[in-house]
């Protein structure tokens, strides 16, 4: 059953801290235009007069903007905005969750890449059936306008499964709710946007099975980090 979004349930989400408010509050400026691409943020100093906080503070906070690819540092000249998400961002979801977001994007492209080269190797005739099974239900979820995320979930474990190694499987279930969270994520931001969206998120998913099934270990990788690598340019631009 499709999950409502619910913000309040990112999965490990901590309390927040000083340095989460001051990052959640400048990234929610920068999405907002206050500072545009190339602008050059104030000096830690005067933000943390802005915020009513320590310059280690604000440090920690723009050090969380760099990592998540938002600013950059240069040396003598200070802090520039290099990239603003996308508007919409925040009707899906809170700003502190962005950074988590992209760090499991990063993870399952290392793991599921090669999760899906070993299944292109490995895959008997169950594990194409079941992918193409997960993958038809992806397609009836599409087409009934749904959010599809368990069926999403089904065809990245399916393709796990197909490794025939155990480790892929524990990992991609041990990491089953922080997925879930951002397919919830992308599938309700994508329903609000053209349905091209969706038909190439299908496509996607439809490359990876066609290069497992033709036994291409090359081709399989690259179908599924080129899958992830467009979910993030989907969520958080460039």
């Amino acid at each position: 059953m499709d999950q409502t979004l619910d913000p309040k349930a990112r999965p490990g989400r901590a309390p927040e801290g000083l340095a989460d408010r001051v990052y959640r509050e400048l990234l929610a400026q920068i999405i907002a235009g206050q500072w545009r691409e190339g602008d050059r943020l104030s000096t830690e100093q005067a933000l943390a007069e802005q915020f009513n906080t320590s310059r280690p503070t604000v440090r920690e906070a723009l050090s969380r903007l760099r990592a998540d690819g938002i600013v950059t540092s240069r040396q003598g000249a200070g802090t520039f905005v290099v990239r603003r998400p996308d508007p919409d961002l925040p009707r899906f979801m809170p700003l502190e969750s962005m950074s988590d977001l992209r760090r499991v994007l990063e993870f399952r492209a290392v793991v599921e890449s090669g999760a899906a080269a070993l299944a292109a190797v490995a895959a008997d005739d169950t594990d194409l059936e079941r992918l193409r099974g997960a993958l038809q239900r992806l397609e009836q979820a599409v087409q009934a306008q749904t959010l599809g995320v368990d069926e999403d979930f089904e065809f990245h474990l399916a393709v796990a499964q197909a490794t025939h190694n155990r480790f892929f499987v524990s990992v991609i279930a041990s990491i089953q709710p922080h997925m879930e969270f951002g397919m919830n994520l992308l599938r309700n931001f994508s329903l609000h946007r053209t349905s091209e969206r969706v038909v190439r998120v299908q496509s996607e998913h439809g490359d990876i099975v066609k290069a497992i099934a033709a036994r291409d270990p090359a081709g399989a990788e690259q179908a599924m980090r080129t899958h992830l690598e467009n979910t993030r340019q989907r969520m958080f631009g460039n």
